[in-house]
């Protein structure tokens, strides 16, 4: 069993620093809740870089809200249950539906500034949506200017103190409640941090994966922090892995977004066909784990490492102005978005599970939110639709404000001591281990999963487990301890599901069944694995 706290620590001889909330990270969660939970508390941001390092800075499509007199909540209800296969809370999406406008009224009072066409918003259609509801900012650079904009706000505030280059090491509870969290300084020194509300921002863990669209930071830290804690992890198994992320030698794997395919980009094998009229009715407008498995299965049938993007048929000027970040950075490895097929293949973009919460953020233990990529709210059951995940953080974001706004005071916290008696570090080397762990997790738990390869991973993970209780002092040693905790929860959960849904994908199960699996995975620490049935509306 993976134990309760990494560290060896004496809690009553660590300083203490009081606060009446604290944020644990940063992007879009973490600043938009911070700053509403600033007008009635002290707040505590703690990251364990800075306010613009996030997953929500590279986040380029844009937010999905009804904003236009030709959508409704309804249909924005329907695409979401649609895309999420069966699994979404239709509660919760019906929550986001219709709070999400009034969030984006409050990112725009917070100094956001979304692109205009004729002095109203200019409004994008990206993959399963059947409507115009996406708002951008600078063409593709939405979530850069959300970031700007709420940071700028949040460090302005009296209210808010950021500390940049802390690591949360682990949450201090206490009779399930949270009261805390012990934080470890860029000196190596340590505090116990204490909170009457302690909420997760942290993201996601797009570091489990070689090939990812997200930054370094993503290494799991808030789901397998909560998870020692004590709180339930709700459908790990759904990755969500990007159908279009750049494929070129000596380049990264940079997003190019689903909205490139939303305004008329087609996918071509590398014999130049077009492909996705096989595969689905929408083409490249089809939910991504659709589209991700079609480009993977013409890899396959082609023998190639990649696919084309082409949006050669638009014109110039309108690629330039509505992609910019894209077509500058293309360009940087010497391909031209608006005369060049562009190779692209699929990687980890999104964690659909996460700690599991209700409809007010809330997790099992007393005092502990999660908001953001790193929950499991429920919105985006087995695959996420695209832009939904902005929407849900400024949408609970102030719906865990009003709840703590409700909670007494904290009046005791654990001043206990926390002993494995470790003494022996950790010998090979993290980076070692970090790249072993993100192989075994392509090839065993991606895009197409069977139980004798998540068998196979799962002992090879499990071959990582004394970690735990090796002496850890850096971040690098936790980020890898909190990866491989992640890892274990997303090949355990993916070897219990014996179907195919949304993202998840069973070669040996390659069928949905609703009359066995319409039903969430839920793993516990202490508990194991649990089920939760949902029950048709």
């Amino acid at each position: 069993m993976i134990p309760r706290y990494l560290t060896d620590t004496e809690l009553e001889k660590l300083p203490v620093v009081d606060k009446d909330v604290i944020v644990i990270g940063a992007g879009i969660a973490g600043l938009f809740t911070a700053i509403r939970a600033s007008e009635q508390h002290s707040v505590l941001m703690i990251t364990k870089k800075s306010l613009m390092d996030s997953n929500t800075r590279y986040a380029q499509g844009g937010i999905a809200a009804v904003i236009s007199a030709e959508d409704s909540p309804e249909y924005h209800l329907q695409d979401t249950l649609i895309a999420g296969a069966g699994l979404c809370s239709e509660e919760a999406v019906d929550v986001l539906v219709h709070e999400g406008p009034k969030g984006v009224r409050s990112l725009v009072n917070m100094g956001t500034q979304f692109d205009l066409e004729n002095g109203e918003f200019a409004l994008t259609k990206e993959g399963a949506h059947s409507q115009r509801r996406i708002l951008h900012a600078n063409g593709d650079a939405t979530g850069f200017e959300i970031v700007r904009a709420l940071s700028q706000t949040a460090m302005a505030n009296s209210n808010i103190e950021v500390w940049d280059d802390h690591f949360v090491i682990d949450l201090v509870t206490e009779d399930n409640e949270c009261c805390g969290a012990i934080v470890q300084k860029e000196d190596g020194s340590r505090l116990f941090v204490r909170g009457k509300a302690t909420i997760l921002c942290s993201g996601g863990a797009g570091q489990l994966y070689r090939y990812t669209t997200n930054p370094e930071v993503a290494t799991g830290d808030g789901v397998a922090m909560a998870y020692r804690a004590g709180a339930y992890i709700q459908d790990a198994e759904f990755i969500q892995f990007h159908p279009t992320a750049l494929c070129y030698p000596g380049a990264p794997r940079f997003l190019i977004s689903e909205a490139v395919r939303g305004e008329g980009a087609i996918l071509r094998n590398i014999k130049g066909e077009r492909f996705m009229e096989r595969y689905h009715e929408l083409l490249e407008l089809a939910p991504r784990d659709i589209v991700a498995r079609a480009i993977v299965t013409e890899m396959e049938l082609t023998k190639s490492t990649f696919v084309y993007l082409d949006i050669t048929h638009e014109s110039e000027a309108m690629i330039k102005h509505r992609f910019p970040t894209i077509y500058e950075y293309c360009l940087k490895y010497g391909l031209d978005l608006t005369s060049d097929w562009i190779p692209v293949a699929p990687a980890m973009h999104y964690m659909m599970g996460g700690v599991k919460t209700d409809l007010n953020g809330e997790t099992n233990i007393k005092r502990l939110f999660a908001c953001g990529e790193v929950s499991s709210t429920g919105v985006h059951g087995a695959n996420r639709l695209a832009s939904n995940s902005l929407s849900e953080a400024i949408v609970f974001g102030r719906r865990i404000v009003k709840r703590i706004n409700e909670l007494p005071a904290l009046t005791s916290a654990s001043r206990s001591t926390i002993s494995l008696n470790r003494t022996s570090p950790s010998m090979q080397p993290v980076v070692e281990r970090r790249l072993k762990l993100q192989k075994v997790m392509v090839r065993y738990v991606g895009l197409m999963r069977s139980k004798q390869g998540l068998e196979k991973g799962i002992e090879e993970l499990k071959r990582q487990l004394p970690i735990f209780y090796s002496l850890l002092s850096e971040r690098e040693e936790y980020e890898f301890a909190n990866l491989l905790t992640c890892a274990l929860l997303t090949a355990q959960s993916a070897l219990h599901r014996e179907e195919s849904r949304g993202a998840h994908y069973r070669e040996d199960f390659p069928n949905r069944d609703d009359v066995r699996w319409r039903k969430h995975s839920v793993l516990h620490r202490e508990h194991g694995m649990t089920e939760e049935r949902i029950e048709y509306v």
